[in-house]
């Protein structure tokens, strides 16, 4: 079989499962948001943090909450690295650095898992555990409790309430996450990867010495990882080392727990608003552009040049033999086209045009399907800018779900779409015109000045990925990417939350001959011909400058 036939099959097998799971895994997520019901140990959370979970919350309220929460979490994760020297359980790893747990602790929180360390090196079981797999738990759960809020915004009127963000977090861990994970994680363990808490021992024979390899609670947390499009891996080599991605199917399995709830979320949305064809539309244009960017991202890598990629059969440089290039293909837009920031290969040794695509995917704000609810409320921004374009076209207010578009939606909207790219390129200006900054990259010309765009793309837009080749544990690196990672997670949130607040207080207004009709492939193909052309106008000379001008050479 070819290589390119396997590919294909690859592909038409994920699309399989996730269409199999898409109808009951959405209706589920549904279910868990909208019951009036509460679960015995999520009453005994509740009481322990003094929440009460029937206790509704305007957009204001249920934004402290996001904010306090996620503050806490920060400092937690900070602490318990600071004092990893001294904690039990870690005996051979020293305390972490000031600038590198604080990098860590945000990059964590904010669902981005920026890794400038190597992991086995660096973590041990205690940090790994109870810090770091905690928050892939939690801040997946904040992203889908304000994906939820948003939501209730389209789906109410005239109250302003939003729901209650204890209650949201709570069951997005405890119903959603844990019981996923839980499954996710024996299959990964059936399939060889590893589960245990061993410490550091010596192995074989490499290059006239010995190897050290320690063990750990590897396929418990790549099984959140993947799921709550987290993406930090237990290892520096994350989802390429054999540990955490053994086998072809676990590479095919992980992709799939990548992309089932952010695309089954669009049922929930649908569900919960009351018209699953409105889900629908959302699904097909995510569908579309993840289905496009996937056959670009193959073409770009099996489309090659000279006899030694001809033999390969295809641009093997820095890729698994055991995945081959279709299957790192699909991992690596997968992994950019949500907020995991996962990788099984070096996005850095991809063609010029294949690394361009992965920076265009997470340019695109990380909507197709997008983070764990991020990427839900990242497209349904774009609809409401696609409604309001439609508008203009035809002289007719703009109108979505039942909601008017007026000003004040619009001033929300365009400031959720402004805010990552002017952190992008404004950091990514600020690296390459200081003396210090590019002497972290290990590459001259448009190779390393892809790189820093790259690092701050992935920061700023909460994925995590690294297109290797940048030195980023630097005093510079890890104080503007961990910037970058809070600013791009959590103001676009008060955005998102203030949009839902402002939908949530007004009137329904009635369908009428005018109406664009939302729920159609004309609306659909609005939507995706809006999401290139905003994205393409704003990233355009940055990826110029770049991957492009590499790619064109």
């Amino acid at each position: 079989m070819g290589s390119v036939l396997a590919s294909v099959l690859q592909l038409l097998a994920l699309i399989g499962a996730l269409a199999l799971v898409h109808a009951p895994a959405g209706s589920y997520m549904a279910k868990v948001y909208t019951s009036r019901r509460h679960l015995r140990p999520e009453r005994w959370v509740y009481r322990a943090i003094g929440a009460d979970p029937d206790t509704e919350m305007r957009w204001p309220a249920y934004l402290r909450a996001v904010l306090a929460f996620s503050l806490a979490g920060v400092l937690l994760l900070y602490l318990l690295q600071r004092l990893q020297g001294v904690l039990p359980g870690s005996p051979e790893f020293s305390s972490v650095g000031p600038a590198q747990s604080f990098n860590t602790a945000v990059s964590f929180v904010t669902n981005t898992n920026w890794q400038s360390y190597y992991g086995e090196q660096t973590m041990g079981h205690v940090v790994q555990t109870a810090g770091l797999a905690v928050q892939n738990f939690v801040s997946a759960a904040v992203g889908m409790a304000v994906a939820v809020a948003l939501v209730r915004g389209f789906a109410r009127s005239r109250s302003g309430e939003l729901g209650n963000f204890w209650t949201d977090l709570v069951r997005g861990t405890l119903r959603v996450l844990l019981p996923a994970a839980v499954l996710g994680a024996l299959v990964l363990v059936a399939c060889g990867a590893i589960q245990n808490f061993s410490g550091i021992h010596e192995v074989g024979q490499f290059m006239g010495g010995t190897q050290q390899w320690n063990g750990g609670a590897v396929a418990s947390q790549e099984a959140i990882k993947e799921l709550g499009t987290n993406g930090g891996g237990y290892f520096n080599a994350n989802s390429a080392h054999p540990f955490e991605n053994p086998t072809p199917f676990t590479n095919l399995f992980e992709i799939f727990l990548i992309l089932v709830i952010p695309f089954s979320l669009t049922r929930t949305f649908g569900l919960m608003v009351g018209s699953v064809r409105q889900g629908h539309a959302i699904l097909a244009t995510m569908a579309t552009v993840w289905v496009g960017f996937t056959a670009l991202m193959m073409w770009a890598e099996f489309t090659h040049h000279g006899p030694a990629l001809q033999a390969a059969g295809g641009a093997m440089e820095g890729k698994e033999v055991r995945f081959g290039v279709g299957g790192s293909a699909l991992f690596a837009v997968s992994t950019t086209l949500t907020s995991t920031g996962a990788v099984d290969s070096f996005h850095s040794s991809f063609t010029g045009l294949g690394g361009g695509i992965t920076m265009l995917g997470m340019m695109l704000g990380e909507i197709a399907p997008g983070g764990t609810g991020s990427g839900l409320y990242g497209m349904l921004i774009m609809a409401v800018i696609a409604v309001f374009i439609a508008g203009l076209m035809v002289g007719r207010t703009p109108e979505y779900l039942g909601r008017k578009i007026g000003a004040r939606e619009m001033k929300l909207a365009a400031c959720y779409i402004l805010v990552t790219p002017a952190l992008v390129l404004v950091f990514t200006a600020a690296s390459m015109a200081l003396p210090t900054p590019p002497h972290s990259m290990l590459n001259p010309g448009a190779h390393g000045f892809s790189e820093v765009l790259y690092a701050f793309t992935s920061a700023a837009n909460n994925n995590g990925s690294a297109f290797a080749g940048l030195n980023a544990d630097t005093d510079w690196f890890n104080t503007t990417t961990g910037l970058a990672m809070l600013l791009g997670r959590f103001l676009p949130m008060v955005f998102v939350l203030a949009l839902a607040g402002s939908l949530a207080a007004q009137r329904p207004v009635p369908v009428s001959a005018g109406t664009l009709r939302t729920e159609k492939p004309l609306f659909a193909g609005l939507l995706v011909g809006a999401i290139l052309i905003i994205t393409g106008l704003t990233y355009f000379p940055a990826l110029a400058l770049g991957p492009l001008a590499e790619g064109l050479a």
